[in-house]
């Protein structure tokens, strides 16, 4: 009787998804060409490259990190790179199956990226170059992107 009266609390209550914590999974700086790089003049390329992962670790406890890797070349010579594994757990229940992909491919990694963001600024400045803050980038259609290029994989490979 216990549990059916837990499962009807729960289904009452309706989805729920909550970010129980933020932690620095990893970080790193290089700047191969310090101090050399500083004489130079300043007329940075930006590249960006952005992953995420999850993993349920608990009952309805997922652990998602968003991996973000920043390359910046200066006259086509490495300036700095960084590297922030930012992560979060998170509290999701009361989703399907297609709900949950989502808050985990999509609305988790959105919520952890303001925190790499400032991770990577505050470590370029750190690293006496001017401070770079990544434009807002959009989640929802990224995961859109990943689930369309999966499919067409499936698609080429039947």
């Amino acid at each position: 009787m216990a549990e059916n009266t837990a499962a009807t609390e729960t289904e009452e209550q309706g989805p729920q998804l909550s970010m129980q914590r933020v932690f620095l999974k990893d970080i790193s700086f290089e700047s191969p060409r310090s101090p050399m790089v500083f004489q130079e003049e300043w007329n940075p390329e930006v590249g960006l490259e952005l992953n995420t992962r999850s993993r349920q670790v608990g009952e309805s406890v997922y652990e998602v990190v968003l991996d973000l890797t920043v390359n910046i070349k200066n006259n086509d010579e490495p300036a700095y790179l960084v590297q922030v594994q930012q992560g979060g757990l998170f509290v999701i229940s009361g989703l399907d199956d297609q709900q949950l992909h989502h808050a985990l491919g999509a609305f988790c990694p959105a919520t952890l990226f303001p925190y790499a963001r400032e991770n990577v600024d505050s470590i370029v400045v750190k690293g006496s170059f001017p401070a770079i803050m990544l434009a807002p980038i959009n989640f929802d259609a990224l995961y859109i992107e990943s689930l369309q290029s999966q499919q067409a994989e499936t698609d080429t490979t039947q």
